[in-house]
This record gives C-alpha cells, structure tokens and sequence, in this order.
C-alpha cells in the first residue's frame, strides 16, 4: 500500500470545539481518505483534543499522543485510594 499524501488542517484558531467540530472534522478526514490524501490536524487546542479522545476518534483523526504528564491539569474530586475500614478515613 502506498503512503498517503498529507493535507495540513490547522485548528489553532478553534475558540469553543463542540461535538459538532469532532463530526466536521471526521466527515472531513473520510472524505480526504476517499480522495487518497491522510488529513492530519495541526495546533490542536487542549479542549478539542480532549473531545477527540472522550468520543473514541484519536486513531481516526490520527492525534498524537498530547503532553507530558506535568503539562496536563490535575482532575478535581479525585481522591487518594485507601483500603475498606482504614480508621484515617
């Protein structure tokens, strides 16, 4: 199988990604496969990337793997994992 040619899609600019942009962007990379071309997303926001991944679409949009794990936010209300019965609960 040949190597698809690469068609750049700049999403930097995405001020408020919805599930809306997720589809768009979805119908968008089928359509680039059915012409023989590989979308490839570039500046790809936090909140977009997090849509991506949240709805299953991180292979088909083909995202690479985001930020090092210093880079991310901590997720609030998680708490530390403690046995059943443990007295400093």
């Amino acid at each position: 199988m040949s190597e698809r040619s690469a068609l750049g899609c700049d999403v930097g600019g995405l001020s408020a990604p919805d599930l809306g942009t997720v589809a768009a962007l979805a119908r968008l990379q089928l359509e680039a496969r059915r012409l023989g071309l590989e979308l490839r997303l570039q500046h790809v926001p936090r909140e977009l990337r997090e849509l991506i991944v949240f709805v299953g679409l991180e292979e088909v949009l083909r995202l690479e793997p985001g930020g090092h794990p210093e880079q991310r936010e901590e997720r609030l209300g998680v708490e530390e994992e403690r046995q059943l019965g443990d007295p400093s609960f």
